[in-house]
């Protein structure tokens, strides 16, 4: 198979893998708190990254990983996965999971606001309008289409949603400016994420004896979420030379996830949840379009 198309299909994969995400977080966090689904999902995740890097021979370099390796991953460690999911699994525990899984796909608007201070890139008109139509859809979202009254649903639940975007964005940034083998970075972060969490959890909640079908929903969380997913993303970008044309498979994901959040969940989707939804994927496409035809 040639290289293009096996590129698409590593992409594909991991899209609809994450697109289970959103059933899977609702189904998980009926028998476990955040915290909890975070830890184990988590731990999951750092066992399968652990094999997978000794199988591609990753790990025969941890010798040569310097202090500033180390300083540069506990960082992102602490945005993705500590701040990240933390944020996001508080949203979904809160919020129906259509609107929390819409609104996490805030991140390439945030992501364009940030990168003007971060990395001296500039908004123009387009760009702005593209912030403006997704900001429109997030308060169709957030107020359940109530355009009149103004008047949000859960306005805790919908700043947690927003603001998992922002740290995604964050750490996005920061793996921009960090040029070291993506595999190898997402091993390191996720194993400084683990202790912040391991920590985290000996300090506030403590441990209990976990429901086997939560422990099932961590697993699968841990598993396709977080681990096998993003290994065959990253399969999927070496394998092409336009990481652009893979990138955009990624907003396919949303619109599957709201097909199982129906027939898995059995959770209608709102009027208002289709309407926010285009709006933000018209403004993202929007904000796409224009980074494309900038000068430079």
């Amino acid at each position: 198979m040639p290289g293009h198309l096996r590129a698409y299909a590593y992409g594909l994969a991991a899209v609809l893998l994450w697109s289970t995400a959103a059933s899977a977080f609702k189904l998980a966090l009926r028998f476990l708190d955040p915290a909890e689904l975070q830890l184990c999902a988590v731990a999951t995740a750092v066992a399968f990254l652990l094999v997978h890097a000794a199988a591609t021979g990753k790990l025969r370099g941890a010798s040569a990983w310097t202090p500033r390796m180390l300083l540069c991953s506990a960082v992102a460690g602490f945005l993705n996965p500590f701040a990240y999911y933390r944020v996001l699994f508080a949203a979904y525990r809160r919020l129906p999971a259509q609107e929390a899984l819409v609104l996490n796909y805030l991140w390439p608007i945030v992501l364009a606001l940030l990168a003007v201070p971060f990395l001296g890139q500039r908004l123009g008109p387009r760009s702005l309008g593209a912030l403006a139509l997704s900001f429109v859809g997030v308060i169709v979202i957030g107020t359940r289409g109530d355009l009149a009254s103004l008047r949000f649903q859960d306005p805790v639940g919908i700043m947690l949603a927003a603001g998992s975007s922002v740290i995604w964005a964050l750490y996005w940034i920061l793996n921009v400016r960090d040029r070291r083998d993506g595999a190898t970075k997402l091993l390191q972060s996720f194993l400084f994420g683990l202790c912040y969490l391991i920590i985290a959890h000996i300090t506030g909640c403590g441990f209990r004896a976990l429901p086997w079908k939560g422990l099932a929903g961590a697993f699968y969380v841990g598993l396709f979420e977080m681990g096998v997913t993003f290994a065959l993303w990253l399969k999927a970008l070496s394998l092409i030379d336009r990481t652009a044309r893979i990138s955009n498979l990624v907003f396919l994901s949303p619109c599957l996830s709201l097909v199982l959040v129906r027939f898995v969940l059995a959770e209608p989707i709102a009027p208002s949840t289709l309407a926010g939804l285009t709006l933000i994927l018209t403004g993202i496409a929007l904000q796409v379009t224009s980074r494309r035809s900038s000068p430079g």
